[in-house]
């Protein structure tokens, strides 16, 4: 029997040591593709889209993805186009996407064949465009989930792929690949800061077609979305450092897909910290006993981050960044604790994505301000199911508010 505790901090990582997620398990699905194809041959197209597996690194199953052109659009890969869809239908466009993978070292991205190069131009493409898929064997029948990335449709082994036209690459990109000089954090920002999304970085850096030539690597995906949303972060981060600080108590609320986010942000300096409660019954905690909510959480204070966010994961990283957007964007300082409660209504992980945008839609609407704390706890406090007491007594960045004096406060 598996604790309830792991599984939340688990999510699907395996820490149990079992070889699959049994919870995500119940609820793999078939995929109406593959009823579709013919033998182990197919003509698709990609959205573009590109999967690196975490499974078995430094070899590494690398894919792109692809689907039957009545199935394919250009927003089939980019969660930034997603918020505000159903669920069923976010299902339904990702199971559609086929994912042909070839087992590859990591440290080929250093010195790539021809192959990894048509991945590459794949990873990096901006346009839809087809291709012919030759399959090893016939697909493997199953949608699968996971918290840190998008639903992943039927995979199998690739014999070859061929690309019918050339995908279209952006000309800042181009140039990031084909300068073996720069950093990949450096190109990660700039291009960030050049309008390009995470998910368009993280699959650009995912394919090995970043930084300088001897460091390049394959990245598996869930790896590069945390590094993108991590390194451009902290930039932000220190730039951040130097505003001044917002001059009320605020906050910011939202939800989506039964994910309920309310973030407070306090006329401090920055520090930062993710809450998050998974209310009994939802998909990590089967527990029927509300007494038994379980509240985990990651922070930072004012001088960084100590190691990965373990317990929060991937979701930390996503809602740090959406929030420093919106410093950045007013140019305040603030101190941040994000409340993340999940309920029934969530009844599939569909990626961390789904934190960032609602995050993001939070920090776009206008915020509740107040005079002082016990007035913003009194009204998260009825925002949420599980009393704000026990949030306030789990939080590190709260009991560091109330505790600390700063030459701020005189």
């Amino acid at each position: 029997m598996i604790s309830p505790e792991l599984c939340i901090r688990c999510k699907g990582k395996l820490l149990c040591g079992l070889s699959r997620c049994p919870i995500l398990e119940k609820s793999s699905s078939s995929s109406k593709i593959v009823s579709s194809m013919v033998g182990t041959d197919f003509v698709g197209a990609s959205p573009p889209g590109f999967f690196v597996s975490w499974q078995n690194y430094p070899k590494v199953a690398v894919a792109p993805l692809s689907a039957l052109s009545s199935e394919i659009s250009n927003i089939s890969d980019s969660p930034e186009k997603w918020y505000g869809t159903p669920q069923e239908k976010i299902i339904s466009f990702r199971e559609s996407l086929l994912r042909s993978y070839k087992t590859m070292p990591v440290s080929l991205a250093s010195d790539p064949n021809y192959e990894l190069i048509s991945f590459q131009e794949i990873a990096m493409a901006s346009n839809v465009f087809e291709m012919e898929v030759s399959l090893v064997h016939k697909p493997i029948l199953e949608t699968s989930f996971d918290s840190f990335t998008a639903p992943l449709g039927p995979s199998a082994k690739l014999n070859k792929i061929s690309l019918m036209e050339n995908p279209s690459i952006p000309k800042e990109i181009d140039h990031y690949n084909s300068d073996t000089d720069a950093k990949a954090n450096t190109a990660l920002i700039d291009l960030f800061k050049k309008g390009f999304p995470v998910s368009t970085l993280a699959k650009v850096l995912s394919s090995g077609a970043l930084g300088v030539k001897k460091h390049r690597k394959i990245v598996p995906t869930r790896w590069s979305i945390t590094a993108t949303e991590d390194n451009i972060g902290k930039h932000f981060i220190e730039k951040i450092k130097e505003f001044s600080l917002i001059d009320s108590i605020q906050v910011f609320e939202d939800t989506y897909f039964d994910n309920k986010f309310i973030i407070l942000l306090l006329p401090k300096p920055w520090s930062f910290e993710q809450l998050e409660c998974w209310v009994p019954g939802s998909i990590w905690n089967m527990e029927s006993d509300p007494s038994k909510a379980k509240i985990i959480h990651d922070h930072e204070f004012f001088d960084g981050q100590k190691g990965y966010a373990n317990n929060v994961t991937g979701a930390y990283y996503a809602v740090r960044l959406s929030i420093l957007e919106y410093l950045m964007e007013n140019k305040k300082q603030a101190m941040v604790v994000a409340f993340r409660e999940i309920g029934e209504g969530y009844k599939l992980p569909l990626g961390s994505w789904v934190c960032g945008e609602t995050a993001k839609a939070a920090m776009k609407k206008e915020p509740k301000l107040f005079s002082n704390l016990e007035l913003a706890f009194e009204y998260i406090g009825k925002k949420l199911k599980v009393p704000i007491q026990k949030w306030k007594q789990e939080s590190a960045v709260l009991d560091f508010y109330n505790k600390q004096k700063t030459l701020f406060d005189f």
